[in-house]
């Protein structure tokens, strides 16, 4: 689990992996249409989302997939609201880098979660597996989506370059920001 303080317009973070008790909120979130724009999400039900927690848990157990759900808490509940995803992905032995991707839940959009959760996880990554093999980490957006691109120049990605567009995944050209492990 990991922790984000509360700064003085935003409360405190907290960043776990998910779990099936997320299944309700995690429906609810992937309802939402910019959502599901930029994630080409594929929840539709609960079933869809036990399909995708699952998914999760065996990217935990494979060491290849850190998913975590962001909980943002308030102070007079010992529980946290589901807010959003923060995801390392593409992790493999040998292989220096790996990806980073998130969103944030339509109710929660404009409160800095993307890139206080995002900073959460890269410093994670670092910390953990940067020390034997994890030298860079990769954010990638479509150029259209200006909110990513901010997200990336928050937590201190650096734009590297324009990729070309991919379709039927990627239609779009998109942008590489990325952040190195410093030596």
């Amino acid at each position: 689990m990991l922790h984000v303080a509360a700064t003085p317009s935003a409360p405190a973070l907290i960043l776990r992996p998910w779990c099936m008790e997320d299944v309700p909120a995690l429906v609810e979130a992937c309802r939402d249409a910019a959502l599901r724009h930029w994630t080409g999400s594929a929840v539709e039900n609960d079933a869809d989302a036990v399909r995708w927690v699952r998914a999760q848990e065996r990217g935990w157990a494979a060491g290849d997939r850190f998913g975590w759900a962001v909980l943002e808490v308030q102070p007079e509940s010992a529980h946290g609201q589901l807010v959003g995803n923060v995801v390392l992905k593409g992790v493999a032995p040998g292989k220096a880098s790996a990806e980073v991707g998130y969103w944030t839940a339509a109710h929660a959009r404009g409160r800095g979660v993307a890139p206080r959760a995002l900073e959460a996880l890269t410093g994670w990554a670092i910390d953990t597996l940067g020390a034997d093999r994890l030298k860079r980490l990769e954010l990638l957006h479509q150029v259209d989506n200006q909110a990513s691109c901010r997200v990336a120049q928050k937590s201190r990605y650096v734009f590297e370059t324009v990729l070309p567009a991919a379709p039927p995944s990627f239609p779009l050209d998109g942008h590489l920001h990325t952040r190195r492990r410093i030596a």
